[in-house]
């Protein structure tokens, strides 16, 4: 088993992250808990460490069912949790301010049935909040050990940088790490993201590595998307969207030269996705997010493929971001 460090900081991780978004208690969860501690189990005891979650993940189930699954074994596993969206209906229930990170906090706690979270981030970023204010009530966390770490998501260059600056300014903490969307037709954190937290001592922990599904080979232009797919359960309109903002004739070409590749090589569309990413310069983790015992198996797969150079250079031309 593979650890890196995270970032500027002496926390090490598995490559591979186990991402809960899908996990829950109730029954119209996208993945039971039965089924999540499967998951759970069998990923931590492959050696693996880092699980990430959220506070507003099947409204607060992720966190429940991540909490029972590592009770036994806290020590050993790396807990990353979010905090930012709305938990009420309130103007105070959302956002990055001291008041609501401190009530998201300890409500997270209570859910994870623990006493710190390994590294606790920001969802996304909140423009009506000062960033010193921010930082200023996360290093109030870590000094209190109720966190470790603290780390953003969703942030942009300059965003991670004003950040950085405002820890320095407070004598306070700064981030250690940063979760962006990545993936061979989302490329776009290579343009200034990626050299910003390389600069910053930032690691990465990316999510959604296969392009919200679309580089698992499982859609077809004008053919509607499988019942048993992300895009397949949401509302007739939702879907509409996202197939047009997703499955565009740039993504359906790169999908279709990942499905090549896969053939070529005997393997999934899904492992070649991965370990494409998982390839990637400045990529710390990948988050993979399953649904099922058999899709976290086709996911971890990728991380076992090592793709040559030839194979990377195809993919990346494929892929190349449009000035």
């Amino acid at each position: 088993m593979t650890f890196v460090r995270m970032g500027n900081s002496g926390l090490k991780v598995s490559r591979p992250c186990l991402g809960a978004m899908m996990f829950g208690t109730a029954d119209d969860a996208p993945c039971g808990e039965a089924e999540a501690r499967r998951i759970i189990d069998t990923f931590l005891d492959a050696g693996n460490n880092f699980i990430d979650t959220a506070n507003i993940y099947t409204g607060g189930q992720s966190e429940e069912v991540v909490g029972r699954a590592v009770k036994g074994r806290r020590d050993a596993v790396v807990v990353a949790t979010k905090g930012r969206g709305p938990i009420g209906p309130g103007p105070n229930d959302q956002g990055l301010s001291r008041v609501y990170l401190t009530r998201a906090l300890h409500d997270s706690l209570r859910r994870l049935d623990t006493d710190y979270v390994d590294l606790y981030q920001c969802h996304f970023p909140d423009p009506g909040t000062p960033i010193e204010e921010t930082m200023a009530v996360l290093d109030n966390f870590v000094r209190a050990g109720k966190v470790r770490y603290i780390g953003c998501s969703n942030f942009s260059g300059s965003q991670i940088v004003e950040a950085q600056w405002a820890a320095t300014r407070l004598a306070g903490t700064p981030f250690v790490s940063l979760q962006p969307r990545y993936s061979l037709v989302a490329r776009e954190i290579e343009v200034d993201i990626l050299p910003a937290c390389q600069r910053q001592g930032v690691g990465t922990l990316v999510y959604s590595p296969l392009g919200g599904g679309v580089l698992t080979g499982k859609y077809r232009a004008g053919e509607p998307p499988p019942p048993d797919s992300r895009a397949g359960r949401v509302r007739p309109n939702n879907r509409i969207n996202w197939a047009s903002s997703m499955l565009t004739d740039r993504n359906l070409l790169i999908a279709g030269e990942v499905a090549k590749v896969a053939a070529e090589l005997g393997t999934t569309p899904t492992a070649v996705a991965i370990a494409w990413v998982l390839g990637r310069r400045g990529v710390t983790s990948v988050i993979i997010g399953p649904r099922t015992f058999a899709q976290y198996e086709e996911n971890m797969a990728g991380f076992e493929l090592t793709l040559d150079q030839e194979v990377v250079h195809r993919l990346n031309e494929v892929s190349r971001p449009v000035a």
